[in-house]
């Protein structure tokens, strides 16, 4: 996928993601998640936050200074941007979303390419990565896995297709192959599935595409080559 393949994933995700908010109860913001510690409201102020990092690189910077009182890496970032709306309301929330968004990708899709080439320590999970890694991949890949713990909790519809939802799912599949580095047989059901291989001897893993990334992802467990985790 190319810089402007990913912006217009990104732009797709949140309209998406969007949608699935919108229709959502009283009780559906206080539903657990499969984010530790966080429910779905909660979830929601962590998307504000991350867009806002996207649209404005000082706030980029200020997060990452204040989260390293509250943990390694991106984690102590991720606690900043849900505790400074601990007091928002969902609806307000949504409104925020949506501006932020349009603003985050409207910036991400301006980043020139000598700049997004640079690399640079993120701190756990991440480590040392391109800007071009997070501004493309990262922050699009964290939109979509939380549509789906939303969509999850609240036992809602979850929209996949293979025209978005598969390509996410091959770059992801492209990716922990790099991880693993061992031959492999891998087949993903439906709708983000398809069928990938390499080398000779590989026992087959077949399994649920979504399943497969929420494994990656460290949401559930996975044994053997599914031990190897990508950032998400």
């Amino acid at each position: 996928m190319t810089h402007e393949d990913w912006m217009s994933a990104a732009e797709l995700e949140y309209r998406r993601l969007l949608e699935v908010l919108a229709g959502l109860t009283v009780q559906d913001w206080q539903r657990r998640t499969d984010c530790d510690e966080w429910d779905v409201r909660q979830v929601l102020a962590h998307l504000v936050g991350g867009a806002e990092s996207t649209a404005r690189l000082r706030e980029l910077r200020r997060l990452q200074k204040l989260g390293r009182k509250f943990g390694p890496g991106v984690d102590g970032m991720n606690d900043i941007e849900v505790l400074e709306r601990a007091d928002t309301p969902p609806s307000q929330l949504l409104i925020d979303l949506a501006a932020a968004a349009e603003r985050g990708v409207r910036a991400r899709r301006r980043i020139p390419a000598p700049v997004r080439v640079l690399r640079i320590p993120f701190g756990p999970p991440l480590g040392v990565r391109s800007v071009g890694y997070l501004m493309d991949r990262v922050y699009t890949r964290d939109a979509w896995m939380h549509r789906i713990d939303i969509a999850r909790a609240t036992t809602r519809p979850l929209v996949l297709t293979p025209e978005h939802d598969g390509r996410l799912v091959a770059d992801i599949v492209q990716e922990w192959v790099h991880v693993h580095g061992q031959p492999y047989d891998l087949t993903l059901t439906g709708p983000a599935g398809g069928q990938w291989s390499k080398g000779r001897g590989a026992g087959r893993l077949t399994l649920d595409a979504v399943l497969f990334c929420r494994i990656l992802s460290g949401r559930a467990d996975g044994e053997g080559l599914l031990a190897a985790q990508v950032p998400f």
